[in-house]
């Protein structure tokens, strides 16, 4: 039986193995404005608005929350691979407050969807039967 990859990392059977010096989504208030921070999470929405001018934003989601990331064209074109098919991402970059939205502004953008794997497999029972 395949056990398809997760649709949310908000609540599941298993926690999320959380990539090393990512911040957690709902603590990306804490840091100053232009602060240099590293989020991830699964791919919730990707849009490339055509009004945008090859801008690409992406919509993250974590155990505690959602992180908003701007991929600018010339940070798209390094990162195409990751930012068109990753399922889960590892993104860094500088946070960006405006009108009460905060946004990480990414610089480095890399495909983390191995992760998911894990999670995708059935829990142990913990009676020996699986």
């Amino acid at each position: 039986m395949t056990h398809p990859a997760p649709d949310s990392l908000r609540a599941g059977p298993r926690p999320w193995p959380r990539p090393p010096a990512a911040i957690l989504h709902r603590d990306l208030d804490r840091p100053p404005e232009g602060a240099r921070v590293t989020v991830a999470g699964l791919v919730l929405v990707r849009q490339r608005p055509g009004t945008a001018k090859g801008v690409v934003f992406i919509t993250l989601e974590d155990e505690t929350g959602i992180a908003n990331v701007v991929v600018w064209r010339n940070v798209y074109e390094r990162f195409r691979r990751a930012v068109v098919a990753g399922r889960a991402l590892r993104v860094t970059g500088r946070l960006q407050r405006q009108s009460g939205v905060t946004h990480v502004v990414a610089d480095r953008v890399e495909d983390i969807s191995w992760m998911l794997d894990s999670l995708a497999q059935p829990p142990a029972r913990g009676d020996g039967q699986g």
